[in-house]
């Protein structure tokens, strides 16, 4: 059999990513390589020629997901005129949907992968990663006040009574945590539902 050309190693590399990615935050990043190549529709062993571990892809992967997520902000700030309030109330409907908890494989990463970042080592490339993905959300969730005053990193201190962009995200990721760990009982729509008024109710 004849060796793939670069073009498609390229587009099976992206595969194998974007099925990561999906995988990576509905079951975890425990997910054999076995089973992702299969869910990517390759064999197991075409992952070793693009990967050199799994490691690697986990790394790779959780860059992809934070990069996934600047460009929604983007685009979101682009929808409302960048209208920074209109763009974020936005984010806040659509993040503590129903459908959102529903959906982790399209879902937030900074919830769904958490728990594998923190039990990772400290000096992998995925930990930095993340904590800069989690900052930069932050700062996109910063009241308008806070980032016309220069406040510090996502917006902290940049409200009164935990309005900062830190907190929102907080109130936001335990929520969707929480709803996805009672879902089922009717405790999971009233976390959400709580949440969306706690960062709601002073508009």
């Amino acid at each position: 059999m004849g060796r793939v050309s670069q073009a498609q190693a390229e587009e099976n590399r992206r595969r194998v990513v974007d099925t990561a990615s999906r995988l990576f935050r509905e079951q975890g990043t425990h997910v054999s390589v076995a089973d992702l190549m299969k869910a990517a529709g390759l064999t197991h062993g075409a992952f070793y020629k693009q990967f050199a571990s799994k490691e690697a892809l986990v790394d790779e992967v959780t860059a992809h997901v934070f990069d996934e997520i600047a460009r929604r902000n983007a685009a979101g700030l682009e929808r409302h005129d960048g209208q920074r309030d209109a763009a974020q109330r936005a984010l806040i409907d659509a993040y503590l949907s129903v459908e959102h908890r529903d959906n982790a494989a399209d879902g937030c990463p900074v919830a769904a992968l958490a728990i594998d970042i923190a039990r990772g080592p400290e000096g992998r490339e995925a930990r930095r990663t993340y904590a800069e993905g989690v900052a930069d959300f932050a700062a996109f969730l910063a009241p308008a006040e806070a980032v016309a005053d220069g406040g510090g990193v996502g917006g902290v201190g940049g409200g009164e009574g935990g309005e900062g962009g830190l907190a929102r995200l907080c109130t936001l990721v335990g929520a969707l945590v929480l709803s996805r760990a009672t879902q089922g009982s009717p405790l999971s729509e009233e976390i959400l539902a709580a949440a969306h008024a706690a960062l709601t109710e002073a508009d």
